[in-house]
C-alpha cells in the first residue's frame, strides 16, 4: 500500500496516496503512515514544515499535549480517499505551497460516485458546516449544524448517471477547504458517496467498494515559476473497475 510517486521538483513532491493509508500519526496508533514513506524514501524532508499539536489523554486520565510530526504536509485527504496530493521538499515549497491553499489558489477536483440522482447537470452548495448535533465524529451543514459554522462552497457537476438512476458518477469542486466537506455537502444533498461508512452508514455497498468512493483526481496551481501545472492521479483498481462497469 505505498503510494506512487508521479512527480518530483525541487520543492515539491506529487503522489497518489492509496486508499486505506492515512496521511500522518493521531498520536494513539502506530501504523504506518505517508509521512513515514516519505521519510524513508526523502529523510531531507524530516525538518520541513510545522508539526500538529493535539490535546490527548494519558494512562491516568489527564489532558496532556502531544506533538505530532507531519513532515512536508500542506494539505491532507482522508485515510479512505485516494488521490493526489502535494508534500513540500523545502521550507520554502512549504510556505509557497501553504499560502496558495490559504488562499485557495489550488484547483482541486475529485471524482465520486455517489447514491441516488443528482438531478441537476451542475449545483453549487454553499451551506456553512458545524459540528454534528448528534455525532461527535461528523460534521453537517444546514441546521443540523452546531457551534461555530464555517463558510463552505463546493461544485458539483454530473459525469455520468446509472441507467436505473440509482447511482450518479460526479466530479466535485470545493473552493474552501473544510473537513469532509465534499461528504458533508453530499450528505446535505441526500446524495452521500457511495460506501462512506460515516455519512452513510445504511445504504449498502455498490459498485464493488468496500472503501468510500472518493479519488482526489487532479490539482492544479501556478508554481514558484509562474508556471500553470496540473497534476492527475490515475484511478485505484477499484475505482477503475467502477468506472469501465458503471452504466
Amino acid at each position: 500500500m505505498n503510494p506512487e510517486i508521479i512527480k518530483e521538483e525541487k520543492d515539491y513532491l506529487v503522489i497518489n496516496k492509496p486508499a486505506g493509508l492515512v496521511v500522518h500519526s493521531d498520536g494513539r496508533t502506530e501504523e504506518k503512515t505517508l509521512c513515514d514513506f516519505i521519510i524513508e524514501k526523502y529523510p531531507e524532508i524530516s525538518g520541513v514544515g510545522e508539526p500538529l499539536k493535539i490535546e490527548t489523554k494519558d494512562e491516568e486520565g489527564n489532558i496532556v499535549e502531544k506533538i505530532i510530526n507531519r513532515p512536508g504536509i500542506v494539505h491532507r485527504l482522508d485515510r479512505n480517499t485516494s488521490g493526489v496530493m502535494l508534500v513540500a521538499r523545502t521550507n520554502e515549497g512549504f510556505d509557497f505551497l501553504k499560502e496558495l491553499f490559504k488562499n485557495r489558489q489550488v484547483e482541486k477536483t475529485y471524482h465520486c460516485f455517489i447514491y441516488g440522482n443528482l438531478k441537476e447537470d451542475k449545483i453549487i452548495v454553499d451551506d456553512p458546516i458545524g459540528r454534528s448535533k448528534k455525532d461527535f465524529r461528523q460534521w453537517m451543514a444546514g441546521d443540523n449544524a452546531r457551534g461555530k459554522l464555517r463558510t463552505a462552497e463546493t461544485e458539483f457537476n454530473v459525469l455520468q448517471r446509472s441507467e436505473d438512476k440509482t447511482v450518479t458518477f460526479i466530479e466535485a469542486k470545493p473552493k474552501t477547504g473544510r473537513t469532509h466537506q465534499i461528504r458533508v455537502h453530499l450528505k446535505h444533498l441526500n446524495s452521500p458517496i457511495v460506501s462512506d461508512e460515516l455519512y452513510a452508514p445504511n445504504r449498502g455497498k455498490l459498485l464493488g467498494f468496500e472503501r468510500m468512493a472518493l479519488h482526489a483526481y487532479s490539482l492544479k496551481f501556478t508554481d514558484q515559476n509562474e508556471q500553470l501545472q496540473d497534476f492527475v492521479a490515475d484511478y485505484s483498481e477499484d475505482f477503475k473497475k467502477a468506472v469501465e462497469s458503471f452504466k
